[in-house]
């Protein structure tokens, strides 16, 4: 890491800035790190964030992820997974269920020849192990701090941060979030659905082991997730995703603990024991925010920063980590293409429509496909129940028809 201070005060020329270091920004400047060193060829790296990594963090907070089978293969690739798989807890199987209904299904890990469908791990902890490899690479991390300005140049985006530290880049790379600073300074549009349901998350434990289950059962307010976590002194730990009417959720963080805990038990069942305790409950409303168009001049935004996802099928950081990968792609393609006679421009028009095409169909797909299962399964209109009950069934009696879905959940690229 290359330490500043507030006496940087010279202009500073890097190839790459990248704009929020939460878990896409800081696995974009690993991996560029990792490019530039395989092709040994230099890049000069700044990442600007806010927070190191702590509960207060609002890219690694208390909460848990689902790091699908595929996003696993491409950190792999990357050289990142080794370095995190202490971190994460196996999802082997996964049921699925419909509550009040016959609709029921599992996906089994084994039925694929897998050892797991996807890995559960905590925000925070990985981001103390990401912000540990940024201190030991060679990239300009700043931060604690704030991007204050951005300027658009024909042959450079001019940054100020807010200690006064001025950078000049080729590629500016927007990673900070849906309310992306970068976004609202260049008043670039973002199109936003309300599914009018609020996110109620916690941790919570049970009076036995999860044994490597996730569950996702869909209620006439939403689906409630449970996921496997690491066992805490003995007692069986999961994670809690709950989509709720946003009174009813506004209800249910009030309420004393053993009363929250009853009204879980009786909405999501016995299936992972009796639910025993739960942590700090939090919430955040539910909507599906996209760039229609998530590149602008010199610029390209990744992850929640240009598409945030509801979380019915968890894969909201798995798309994220899509673009950044088709980023790097790009760049490598780019940079092998390079000669003595014309050195590549990073933050060239032919490289940002390269990224944007790589990304359409799959990003595409996946947003419609998220947007399908929340107004197919939040509701109780029963021509939908009869469908999604018949199709739960149909996965469990023709095996064949779950490889579909079961791709989809291992986070692996979506077309058409």
């Amino acid at each position: 890491m290359t330490a500043h201070t507030e006496q940087d005060t010279d202009l500073i020329n890097v190839d790459v800035a990248i704009v929020g270091g939460a878990m896409a920004g800081a696995t974009l400047a690993l991996g560029l790190k990792g490019l530039a060193d395989s092709l040994k060829r230099p890049l000069k790296i700044a990442l600007i964030e806010a927070h190191r990594p702590n509960s207060e963090h609002p890219g690694f907070d208390a909460r848990s992820i689902a790091i699908a089978h595929g996003s696993i293969f491409e950190l792999t690739k990357l050289g990142l997974w080794p370095k995190l798989a202490h971190l994460g807890t196996p999802i082997e199987n996964i049921h699925i269920s419909d509550r009040g209904h016959m609709g029921m299904t599992e996906l089994n890990a084994d039925s694929f020849h897998l050892n797991y469908l996807g890995q559960v791990v905590e925000l925070e902890q990985v981001g103390q192990v990401l912000f540990k490899l940024l201190d030991d690479a060679d990239i300009s991390l700043y931060c604690p701090n704030k991007l204050a300005s951005v300027e658009a140049k024909v042959d450079a985006q001019l940054l100020t941060l807010d200690d006064g530290t001025r950078i000049s880049t080729s590629l500016l790379v927007a990673a900070d979030g849906v309310n992306s600073k970068v976004r609202e300074a260049f008043k670039q549009p973002l199109e936003q659905v309300d599914f009018g349901q609020t996110a109620l998350i916690a941790n919570v434990e049970t009076d036995k082991a999860h044994d490597n289950w996730a569950y996702e059962r869909f209620t006439n307010t939403g689906p409630l997730a449970v996921l496997p976590m690491s066992s805490n002194q003995g007692c069986g730990r999961v994670s809690l995703v709950w989509a709720l009417d946003p009174d009813q959720a506004k209800l249910l963080l009030s309420i004393p603990k053993p009363d929250f805990l009853r009204a879980l038990q009786t909405a999501f069942g016995s299936r992972a024991g009796l639910f025993t305790s739960v942590g700090e409950r939090y919430s955040y409303p539910l909507m599906l925010s996209y760039m229609p168009r998530p590149i602008y001049h010199r610029t390209v935004f990744i992850g929640n920063a240009a598409q945030t996802l509801h979380p019915i099928a968890g894969q909201g950081f798995n798309l994220g980590l899509r673009d950044l990968v088709s980023l790097l792609e790009v760049i490598k393609q780019a940079l092998q293409d390079e000669t003595q006679d014309k050195p590549v421009d990073l933050g060239s028009a032919q490289i940002a429509h390269a990224y944007l095409q790589s990304r359409e169909q799959d990003r595409n797909s996946t947003i419609t496909n998220i947007e399908f299962l929340v107004r197919g399964f939040s509701n109780e209109h029963w021509p939908l129940v009869a469908g999604r009950s018949l199709g739960l069934r149909l996965l469990s009696w023709f095996p064949p028809l779950k490889t579909p879905v079961a791709r989809t959940a291992m986070g692996w690229k979506q077309f058409g």
